[in-house]
């Protein structure tokens, strides 16, 4: 495609944040850092000038020369006008530089005072662009930045080749991009440098598409809306701005079934093509452009008896892609697709949903063609197309469901049973049930603009309510309208408190009333004969009873399972099936509680239930996680994140379990980055119960990044919270051990004990055995600060073994590591002249263990610790005499930092990670410090750290 200069975005209003392109964006800077080149490819509006204009202003400072040129289709025909671009604005600069016949050459090419040319003076113009680039370099760095290669006119190309070819080790750098669709960028590639790397740039997701549009200013979309501009734009960030702007332009949305209006500018790239198509040809395109997937069977079948030969004309002018194995026809983008439809007038588009409404073999798809040829109201297409939604539900497939329920709506005469409403509020739930919540909650407002009949008014405020998801603050003022609304009837009360008792648990954080709120909703949805309602509430008020540590719980989790049982309520995630999972993950059964997840997980993909999805995604990684599966877990963490982020639902909770999976297995940046962003979520939302889970994940993610200091700041935080919301059963959040193990490295053991001995009451009384083991090997490093050695040493080795035999693949591993180092430091200290113990054997156990759970930031640990113990022992004592730590003083500040967490073993990502400064910041750092100090290297610092000098 070419894509025309006029609908281009204005520089100025590119986003200062390359969104989407964060990783390819590092990669490619790091590729400059270390002085190489890089070629940008990819199709037409894909973003590569986005990113080299980006990459130019990062990396084009002051103390470089930087050389630009940018060519246009319309230009490639004229020679050496890309050379004049980069060098014109230098020529007086270089020419006294260059020999004179090169001098001469490279004037006339620029300036057109001569004669010269590739073919008569090829050698010295050659030579002169070689030569002007060498003299450039002399001064500085040079870097050559070409956009839209494709367009360069050839004269220019083949010297920038020539050069780059020969360059060897001068410093210039050459930064361009070029447009491939279809067409390979090797020739690109040979004629840049020989250390080039050639980054792809591919489609947005849907996550980032949104991200983008709403950065521009495109809001509020629905999420619904974001799938379709994705799915139409194909991820080209280009078109999708395009067709947001077009929408936000609209007076009016498109309905249900509607493609997006496409802009003119966009459909001017693919309608030129259009147009030398047959009549005939063109409306066979458009009857597969509105199947939702078009065969040449379906065609012939849609009455287009040439539909081989018309598609095959298609396919020859780029609009169809072709692949012989796959019977589906495809467009060669969405777009084309979306163009072709959006120009065919209304009479034609509906001829061709009837022609495909008795052609299409599925009969969700024959229902839907039939109402999209279908005017006004007509009873029978909207029972057609109720039905349908219905069978779509049934095959797991809600989004579709909720567009079928709202045609079906749209087609229902007012005066019908069900109503046009009744079916909207169906579809609303289903749009809630596919995690599409801004739908839903638009449909549900719409109705309450008419309804009357109360149970259609609770109905729709439950809608909206439950599309708040956990910020139930923000609807607060609805509750006293549902009530009003409810009256006295037991089954719309039982739907309101059950609300009630969400409310009371995440705004409130009234564990309590939130407790006796959802035995109330269960009595009432009882009285009522709604056992869908009761299953619910019980179901919640088990969950509230095992977070608690309520006497209570397993009683409820029974009553909750008791038959008869509601299909959906079992496989919700605030259902009964839920409820067992929490009991048995709390209680130490990680085999039931991981075969119960995982089925829960098969179940709700299954019905197409997003949100449910997105949790047990969740409970799965933290199952995994408490068995020491941390590879796994992040795994699974990560893609509950991405499907969270892609459907907005969950993305507070998700984050804090994926922070915890990247503090054990991945990154401890991104961890405590994501544990922030968690604990802003449930700020934001006002969501207490979530908020003191991100502050645990916060605390842990601070434990492994050497920051003790940090950990007690969020950890005494969560205890504080915990103790107000009435949160009992320490099983729930499993921060008691590391804010007692962090306490201790402050200098705090009195404390962590007391931590320790509060927690430990209620986990005797509730029977939590693991986490009782984690409090024993708090309580050991306690007894090891006190000075009780040997009865440290005791407790950590049945620590161990108990927390192995309970499945704790992580915390056996912790265990061992705290069992290494405490047997390190009580091993006695060779003798002047001795031989050194060999104290890295002692951290073997947990290495093995650590890496068995692949979780490589505590792997970095022991290594650290084993770095550190042989520092210190492989010079014998007499060596050179102890000095303080004050030798740090006479270092500035941030070097005095950077040596500070070296000595307590930090990687230098770990310190650029806590200074909030980047790697070649703390490598230049240490540098310093080295030379200040008169050492060679990070073991001589951990040396210091062991009071002993480097000679």
């Amino acid at each position: 495609m070419t894509v025309r200069r006029d609908f281009q975005e204005p520089p100025r209003n590119r986003p200062d944040l390359v969104i989407g392109r964060e990783e390819l964006f590092a990669s490619a800077r790091d590729q400059l850092g270390r002085g190489g080149s890089v070629l940008l490819h990819g199709p037409a509006g894909i973003g590569k000038s986005t990113i080299l204009r980006a990459l130019a202003a990062d990396y084009g400072g002051p103390d470089r020369t930087v050389l630009r040129c940018s060519a246009t289709e319309s230009e490639s025909h004229l020679p050496f006008l890309a050379l004049a671009d980069l060098f014109g604005l230098v020529l007086d600069e270089v020419s006294g530089h260059l020999p004179a016949a090169q001098r001469t050459a490279l004037e006339s090419a620029l300036t057109g005072r001569g004669e010269s040319t590739l073919q008569r003076d090829g050698l010295a113009l050659r030579l002169a662009v070689l030569s002007a680039l060498r003299a450039l370099a002399v001064k500085g760095p040079v870097l050559v930045v070409a956009d839209d290669l494709q367009w360069l006119d050839a004269a220019s190309a083949e010297l920038l080749g020539f050069a780059a070819r020969r360059l060897g080790d001068t410093p210039v750098q050459m930064l361009s991009a070029v447009r491939t669709e279809g067409e390979e960028y090797d020739r690109h590639l040979r004629a840049s440098p020989p250390d080039t790397l050639a980054v792809r740039l591919g489609p947005l997701t849907r996550t980032q598409v949104s991200a983008l549009l709403d950065h521009r200013g495109y809001t509020p979309l629905s999420r619904s809306t974001i799938r379709d501009i994705h799915r139409t734009s194909g991820g080209n960030p280009l078109f999708a701005l395009e067709l947001g702007r077009a929408l936000a332009e609209s007076p009016a949305r498109p309905r249900p079934g509607e493609p997006l209006p496409v802009p003119t500018s966009l459909r001017a790239l693919v309608l030129s093509r259009l147009e030398m198509l047959s009549e005939e040809a063109r409306r066979t395109l458009l009857v597969a452009s509105a199947g939702a997937r078009p065969t040449l069977a379906l065609l012939h079948a849609a009455g287009r008896e040439h539909a081989e030969a018309e598609t095959a004309q298609a396919a020859a002018l780029g609009l169809l892609a072709t692949d012989p194995e796959a019977p589906a026809l495809r467009f060669a983008h969405p777009l084309i697709s979306a163009a072709l439809y959006a120009e065919a007038p209304a009479q034609e588009r509906r001829a061709a949903h009837a022609a495909l409404s008795t052609a299409a073999s599925d009969p969700i798809e024959r229902a839907r063609h039939l109402a999209l040829a279908t005017t006004g109201t007509d009873p029978e297409v909207a029972a057609r197309l109720a039905e349908a939604g219905a069978l779509a539900r049934d095959r797991g497939a809600p989004s579709v469901a909720a567009s079928l329920g709202l045609l079906a709506a749209r087609h229902t005469p007012a005066d019908s049973v069900p109503g046009p409403d009744e079916r909207r509020l169906q579809a609303a739930e289903d749009a809630i049930t596919a995690g599409e919540a801004d739908l839903a909650r638009d449909i549900a407002r719409d109705v309450l603009t008419r309804a009357t009949v109360p149970a259609e008014r609770v109905r729709a405020w439950m809608v909206v309510i439950e599309a708040a998801g956990q910020a139930l603050g923000e609807v607060d003022a609805v509750f006293p309208q549902v009530l009003a609304d409810a009256g006295d009837d037991p089954r719309l009360l039982a739907l309101v408190r059950y609300q009630l008792a969400w409310r009371a648990l995440v705004v409130e954080g009234d564990f309590a009333e939130a407790r006796q709120e959802a035995a109330h909703a269960a009595e009432l949805a009882a009285r009522g004969e709604d056992r869908r309602t009761e299953l619910m509430a019980l179901s919640f008020q088990a969950s509230t009873e095992t977070l608690m540590g309520h006497p209570d719980a397993p009683a409820t989790v029974k009553r909750a399972l008791k038959e008869p049982q509601d299909p959906y309520v079992a496989c919700h995630h605030n259902g009964a099936g839920s409820a067992r999972f929490r009991w048995l993950i709390m209680s130490d059964q990680l085999p039931e509680a991981r075969a119960t997840i995982t089925a829960l997980l098969r179940e709700v993909r299954r019905r197409g239930m997003v949100e449910s999805e997105v949790h047990f995604l969740r409970f799965l990684a933290d199952t995994e996680l408490r068995s020491g599966h941390c590879g796994r877990a992040l795994d699974l963490a990560r893609e509950s994140l991405r499907l969270a982020r892609d459907s907005g639902i969950g993305e507070g909770a998700s984050a804090m379990l994926t922070s915890l999976a990247e503090a054990s297995a991945g990154d401890v940046d991104r961890a405590l980055a994501l544990a922030r962003e968690a604990a802003d979520h449930a700020e934001v939302d006002g969501d207490q119960m979530y908020l003191s889970r991100a502050l645990a994940a916060l605390g842990y993610a601070q434990l492994v990044a050497g920051d003790p200091a940090g950990t007690v700041r969020s950890l005494r935080r969560v205890r504080e919270l915990e103790q107000g919301l009435g949160i009992n059963d320490p099983a729930r959040g499993r921060w008691h051990g590391d804010l007692a193990e962090a306490l201790v490295r402050i200098g705090e053991p009195g404390e962590a004990q007391d931590v320790i001995d509060t927690a430990r009451v209620h986990a005797l009384r509730l029977g939590r055995e693991s986490v009782l083991a984690v409090l024993d090997r708090a309580e050991a490093l306690v007894r090891a600060a006190r000075g009780e050695h040997e009865a440290a040493v005791v407790r950590l080795t049945s620590v161990q073994d108990r927390l192995g035999r309970l499945g704790y693949g992580l915390e056996e591993a912790r265990a061992a590591f705290v069992l290494a180092r405490l047997r390190d430091r009580a091993a006695p200290q060779p003798r002047p002249g001795g031989t050194a113990p060999p104290g890295p054997a002692s951290y073997d156990e947990a290495a093995r263990l650590f890496r068995r759970c692949r979780a490589m930031p505590w792997l970095r640990q022991v290594d650290a610790a084993v770095t550190a113990g042989t520092a210190a022992a492989v010079e014998p004592a007499s060596v050179t005499p102890p000095v303080a730590l004050d030798a740090l003083e006479g270092l500035a500040s941030m070097e005095r930092q950077v040596a500070s967490l070296v000595m307590e073993g930090a990687t230098n990502r770990e310190i650029a990670g806590r200074l909030f400064i980047s790697v070649k910041t703390v490598e230049a750092t240490l540098t310093r410090v080295y030379r200040k100090l008169g050492i060679r290297s990070r073991v001589d610092i951990v040396r210091l750290a062991a009071g002993r000098r480097s000679t």
